[in-house]
């Protein structure tokens, strides 16, 4: 009996790391946030980045946690209405900066549809999530370039 191979870590195959971004919708009333927050003080997963967009009568809050299953069980245990996405995460240091980053997806015409930054990672230096048209593409040309990429184990748990 012989063993199959082992594949090859190339370029071509490469399937970066990513993570799970949760849009939870929330009536814009005051206290709601709190609300949010709050669950995920009590649960065993860490927020590890935010953004919130605004509008009169709503806000979509985008969040990343270090858990996404526990995450996902909070947030339909509380009735937060919310979707998924796969997002980016992306170190920036030296040499890998923001504008490089920028124009080496416009390079391959890869449209970055919104970009936060990470509040915890595990490392020193800043990352940023960005969600694109094309995730694997897009982390097969920044790791190309020498970016690291981040995957939801990478992100700390600080409970």
């Amino acid at each position: 009996m012989t063993e199959s191979p082992i594949p090859l870590d190339t370029t071509q195959g490469y399937c970066p790391p990513t993570a799970v971004q949760f849009s939870v919708f929330l009536s814009n009333k005051v206290g709601k946030m709190l609300d949010l927050t709050e669950h995920f003080d009590e649960a065993p997963v860490s927020l590890c980045a935010i953004s919130v967009h605004e509008a009169s009568d709503h806000a979509v809050v985008r969040l990343i946690t270090n858990e996404a299953r526990e995450a996902r069980k909070l947030l339909r245990e509380n009735n937060f209405p919310f979707s998924e996405h796969e997002v980016l995460l992306v170190e920036l240091s030296d040499g890998h900066t923001l504008s490089k980053l920028c124009l080496y997806l416009l390079g391959a015409e890869i449209n970055i549809a919104f970009a936060y930054p990470l509040m915890h990672n595990s490392s020193e230096d800043p990352a940023i999530a960005i969600a694109v048209d094309d995730p694997t593409l897009a982390g097969q040309i920044l790791r190309r370039k020498g970016f690291q990429m981040l995957g939801e184990c990478d992100l700390p748990n600080w409970h």
